[in-house]
């Protein structure tokens, strides 16, 4: 018996700012910033758009490309570090949504940007346990960055969603194994109340980003007997354009093998739905025996790592998928600041 995953989908808004546009406000070199950080534009939600309604999209995606019924599902994790609700699931209103039934264990999860992974995780040991036949595992945000800080140029908005189960004939890409490295890091964090999080700055890099995400890698590599070498791509966490190519440098992957996945220089870091987006662009292009790493991340601090092997059933379910780079490049509006900011719902009429 295969596990893994049997369906994706990816959603994010159609709005988009430009580096040049928030800089200029800012009084800043537009040219510094986007070479340093390596993006030029990042999404934007619609003013009714949260983590929960993207989540509901990506999911409705995920399970239309699995090709199975809703009420097959036996258990929904929504993953974010923006729920709409401090006290109120996300995981109910997906679950109700895409027409699980009430038959269905239901949580969120939070863990900054790897709350989407941690439910793959659960989702897989619930489905090899045999107690649900699928799972269903999102993750989603609406990303914050206060106004002048440099995560303003970064956060943005998107999410994830893996049908998770068992079966020769359903799974389209194979878990062959995965584990996480954790610790306690305050790099990154937001108090219960605050609108917008804080962060160490350098702090959030080596001690934080590369030490776990170059941690749970190698572990996996000891673990599992495999090497950079063995795998035909990879996918880590993006909270900007430029990490995840020094830490693949660092660990032995070219640029050819990330470049499928590395989405956030166009659409911007998704927190939670960041390396679940890169591994559906990377799943869009991946053919049947290839292999794929992918490690998360989320500050606090840990990341998430997993060794995947595509099946033949990925072309059968191929023309289903609603393909991330189609996203990124066919549908885009632009707004200026204002238009920005009253989204994000800095500034409201009284």
């Amino acid at each position: 018996m295969l596990y893994g995953i049997v369906g994706y989908g990816v959603y994010f808004p159609v709005y988009r700012i430009k580096v040049e546009e928030i800089a200029n406000v800012w009084h800043e070199d537009a040219e510094s910033i986007k070479k340093g950080l390596n993006i030029t534009e990042k999404t934007v939600p619609a003013i009714d758009e949260d983590a929960a309604t993207i989540a509901v999209e990506a999911a409705r995606r995920a399970v239309s490309h699995a090709g199975i019924d809703a009420h097959e599902i036996g258990a929904v994790y929504c993953g974010s570090e923006s729920h709409p609700y401090a006290v109120k699931p996300t995981s109910t209103v997906v679950a109700t949504a895409i027409s699980t039934g009430n038959n269905v264990m239901a949580a969120d999860l939070e863990f900054a940007c790897k709350a989407g992974t941690a439910g793959m995780q659960v989702a897989l040991g619930l489905a090899k346990s045999g107690m649900i036949k699928y799972g269903l595992a999102v993750g989603s945000d609406t990303s914050q960055g206060r106004p002048g800080d440099a995560l303003e140029y970064t956060a943005s908005a998107g999410g994830g969603a893996y049908v998770i189960g068992g079966g020769r004939e359903e799974v389209i890409a194979e878990i062959t194994h995965t584990l996480s490295f954790t610790s306690d890091t305050p790099d990154f964090w937001r108090r219960e109340g605050a609108s917008f999080p804080s962060h160490g700055g350098r702090f959030t890099g080596e001690p934080g980003y590369f030490k776990h995400i170059i941690g749970a890698t190698n572990r996996l590599f000891e673990t599992t007997g495999m090497k950079a070498s063995d795998f035909d791509y990879a996918v880590f966490h993006q909270p900007n354009g430029k990490f995840p190519i020094n830490v693949a440098a660092r660990l032995g992957f070219d640029m050819k093998k990330i470049e499928n996945g590395l989405v956030t220089p166009k659409i911007g870091n998704t927190y939670s739905g960041s390396s679940m987006i890169g591994l559906a662009a990377t799943l869009d292009v991946a053919k049947p025996g290839e292999k794929i790493l992918v490690t998360s991340f989320g500050s606090g601090a840990g990341s998430d790592s997993f060794a995947i092997e595509v099946t033949e059933n990925i072309e059968k379910k191929r023309e289903r998928s609603v393909k991330v780079r189609d996203l990124i490049e066919k549908r885009k509006i632009y707004v200026n600041y204002s238009v920005y900011l009253k989204n994000r719902g800095s500034i409201r009429k009284k």
